[in-house]
């Protein structure tokens, strides 16, 4: 009887096959090509497509055929014009926010003078500004993954416009940290998680060099504002020199929202958080180390300024050392990022660039004059650019599902947000505490970052054990 029932059934499947090549003979035969006699043809064919997994029988092969097959958007290019029209949008929307950011050191120095407030008191300013461009990633990545990226985009746009406009009518302390800490803050974190997620979804195996390219955003950032700022603040004063970043900013962000396109098909469904990613050991180190790390990356870039002024240097020399410390950060974030690309992995990258910009803090402490000064510059703007350049695509090289990498990485970034928010004002109190002296942040400042290198090795043999040929 089951070998009957098998043979009814193949000659079923032959007669449905049969049946429907005569119908569709029939149709081409009378001409009924067009409207009505077209979507017949067009029932028939989906009628004969079985719903049932794939199912070889009698020399017949049904292909299952689902509606999200249609808009799997396959693998990530890794390449052509649209994937790296998008390198280059990514890059302008990081030169208006990471760019900005690294630039407050221009800031923090003109403040204390002009406002007459302590270094720990101006630095909060800067570190919401972080605080806020991470903790935001949590929202801003799952509303990215379920389709309203353009929307968000937009809404970070508006608010940088206003956060930059409004910093140049600002006059008191309280003014500045509303709109320069939390509205471009707020901008910030919208338009930093929700490009660099879609980015990711575009490259895979030249992942490390795209994000690479999309972080120097922040080197080419970091050198042209606070260049505007050191040009155009003794001739035009700060609201002008201030409203000229802003006409730069909307310029650029306009063009970007223009050119970006997402790849991936809206994830509609799914938490705003995903905890089953915390039960995940290299996942979790990874975010400690983070955090630590970031309680510690920024304190010369906010401080380079200040520390010159202290030891005797001119404020054009101090604003130089900044420049210094961003510019060789295009290098930075180009070769390690290629070098992981090619030979070693991001978290095999990532590790030495973290030892040695930990190393290099501790070596700022007996430094004193204008030569070891911009030595350090050099050499800490190099390590901590790979650090900052190679953290996205580490994260990357942990997720599996791209589906989630923008929830993923909005995680990362709230909790890293915390660290970045009190970092900066904890190295200020320290120099308080030392009544101006530095020796206390710096020391602060290469730990954080050297403990933070130890969760990254923990990370890495979490993830492959003492492999040490093993690219990850």
């Amino acid at each position: 009887m089951p070998n009957m029932r098998a043979s009814n059934d193949a000659g079923s499947d032959v007669s449905s096959a049969t049946d429907q090549s005569v119908t569709s003979e029939k149709l081409e035969r009378y001409n009924l090509e067009s409207g009505d006699a077209r979507s017949v043809l067009d029932g028939v064919e989906r009628l004969a497509t079985p719903t049932d997994p794939d199912i070889e029988m009698g020399g017949v092969l049904a292909h299952k055929s689902t509606k999200s097959s249609w808009r799997d958007p396959g693998p990530p290019p890794d390449g052509g014009i649209v994937a790296w029209t998008q390198v280059v949008m990514v890059h302008l929307v990081v030169f208006n926010t990471w760019g900005c950011i690294n630039s407050f050191g221009v800031f923090q120095t003109y403040y204390v003078n002009t406002l007459g407030r302590p270094p720990s008191d101006i630095s909060w300013v800067g570190s919401m500004q972080i605080f806020l461009v991470f903790f935001i990633g949590t929202f801003s990545g799952r509303a990215t993954d379920a389709g309203y990226f353009h929307l968000i985009f937009s809404i970070g746009t508006a608010l940088q416009a206003v956060g930059i406009f409004a910093t140049s009518f600002a006059s008191a302390y309280w003014q500045l940290f509303l709109s320069q800490g939390v509205c471009q803050g707020l901008a910030s974190g919208l338009l930093f998680c929700p490009t660099l997620a879609l980015l990711s979804t575009y490259f895979s195996k030249k992942r490390g060099i795209a994000l690479g390219i999309v972080a120097s955003g922040s080197a080419t950032g970091g050198l042209v504002f606070p260049a505007i700022v050191e040009q155009l603040l003794p001739r035009i004063g700060f609201p002008w020199t201030v409203r000229v970043i802003g006409f730069i900013a909307v310029g650029t962000l306009m063009i970007v929202n223009t050119f970006m396109k997402t790849r991936l098909p809206p994830r509609r469904a799914g938490p705003l958080v995903e905890w089953a990613a915390f039960k995940e050991v290299p996942y979790v180190l990874f975010s400690i180390g983070m955090f630590l790390m970031f309680l510690g990356i920024y304190f010369a870039f906010y401080y380079i300024g200040s520390f010159g002024r202290a030891v005797g240097l001119s404020t054009k020399d101090s604003i130089t050392l900044l420049l210094i410390m961003n510019g060789v950060g295009i290098v930075g974030r180009l070769v390690p990022n290629y070098a992981a690309d090619r030979w070693f992995g991001p978290l095999n990258t990532m590790i030495p660039s973290a030892a040695f910009a930990s190393v290099v803090l501790f070596c700022w402490i007996p430094v004193q004059d204008s030569t070891g000064l911009t030595v350090f510059s050099v050499l800490y703007g190099l390590f901590a650019a790979g650090v900052q350049s190679l953290f996205p695509a580490t994260l990357s090289a942990l997720t599996t599902d791209m589906g989630k990498m923008g929830v993923r990485m909005g995680m990362v970034f709230s909790i890293i947000s915390f660290a970045s928010l009190i970092g900066p004002p904890i190295a200020g109190a320290l120099i308080q505490q030392r009544n101006g002296g530095y020796l206390y942040a710096q020391i602060y400042a290469g730990s954080v970052v050297m403990c933070g290198c130890l969760m990254l090795v923990a990370t890495r043999i979490a993830k492959v054990g003492l492999k040490l040929r093993e690219r990850v």
